[in-house]
């Protein structure tokens, strides 16, 4: 009558262990595959910017071209 218990009491043991196994495994791939073993919050999709804020980031951008670009 033991046996049988000791059998699913092992077996389950073992489970246990392959389980263990295959999420360290898992954890050592995504690592290499990552460079980091970090979990990290994926952020939500950016807001849509303001028509103020479109014309300060063009202004800018426009700022920097000119800047940028040879005069003569």
């Amino acid at each position: 009558m033991a046996e049988p218990l000791l059998n699913a009491l092992f077996t389950i043991v073992d489970l246990v262990c392959d389980l263990t196994v295959a999420i360290d495994r898992t954890k050592r791939l995504s690592e290499m595959a990552t460079g980091s073993d970090e979990i990290v919050d994926v952020p939500a999709d950016p807001k849509p910017l303001s028509p103020a804020a479109q014309r300060a980031l063009a202004e800018a951008e426009a700022r920097e071209r000119a800047r940028q670009s040879p005069q003569g």
